[in-house]
């Protein structure tokens, strides 16, 4: 059974998220504070964190760049705060999906989902002898989960490492910001395609030279994104 730990100062949507997902199979727990939250997240394991930005303590931010500085575990945050500026914020500290209040319990549990159903697949698929792609001084190696540019080897987070690979998968073919948040997240696209913006900008910052003129992800202005070989 999947462990999650939901950090959010308003009782009555913590509860409420910890119903749905009962419902549908997870253990569940709450921590109201900041400071505690951040103390039980980095001390014990938990299979995906559902973190609120304005908390009580240590915000939203801090617990998510904290928890990314020590794991890979999903993180979806969680907050009333509709500004793109903070979902950039939020996404760029490493957090793998944003949703904002008010939410639909239904679309929150399938989030969940969707992220826990590929980090399990991540984390048990077993291969005997590593899979690299090597492009123009790209090294990826899918097994290992690594990434080196020119030999110096540059650190992602879950869903930036599945978005490089997959376009570097599918070389010198175009697809939409929809078509890769369907791929990546494993949701049909509602609306909220800045996550794959985000992560595109993160990944160029890591692994081209010049980001205004990118030799791997090439933008193709009104259509999507498309990786260079």
């Amino acid at each position: 059974m999947s462990k999650v730990l939901i950090i959010e100062d308003e009782v009555a949507i913590a509860d409420l998220e910890k119903d749905y997902l009962e419902l549908s199979g997870f253990d569940v727990e709450i921590e109201n504070n900041g400071n505690q939250g951040l103390v039980r997240a980095l001390g014990e394991e938990f299979d995906m964190f559902i973190l609120d930005l304005m908390l009580p303590g240590v915000d939203g931010f801090e617990i998510c760049k904290k928890i990314r500085e020590n794991k890979n575990t999903p993180i979806l945050m969680v907050s009333a705060k509709k500004d793109d500026i903070d979902k950039i914020r939020g996404l760029g500290l490493g957090a793998d999906d944003y949703i904002t209040k008010p939410f639909s319990p239904s679309e929150l549990v399938a989030r969940v989902k969707a992220h826990l159903s590929r980090y399990e697949r991540l984390i048990n698929s077993s291969v005997q002898e590593n899979d690299v792609i090597e492009i123009r001084g790209l090294k990826i190696d899918k097994t290992a989960r690594r990434v080196w540019v020119n030999e110096e080897e540059k650190q992602f987070t879950t869903k930036e490492f599945d978005l490089l690979t997959f376009l570097a998968q599918n070389p010198n073919r175009v697809f939409s910001k929809e078509e890769l948040f369907s791929q990546i997240w494993d949701l049909e696209s509602v609306g909220d395609i800045a996550t794959v913006t985000v992560h595109i900008k993160k990944i160029r910052e890591k692994i081209e030279f010049s980001t205004t003129k990118p030799q791997y992800i090439e933008t193709i202005w009104g259509v999507g994104y498309r990786f260079k070989v």
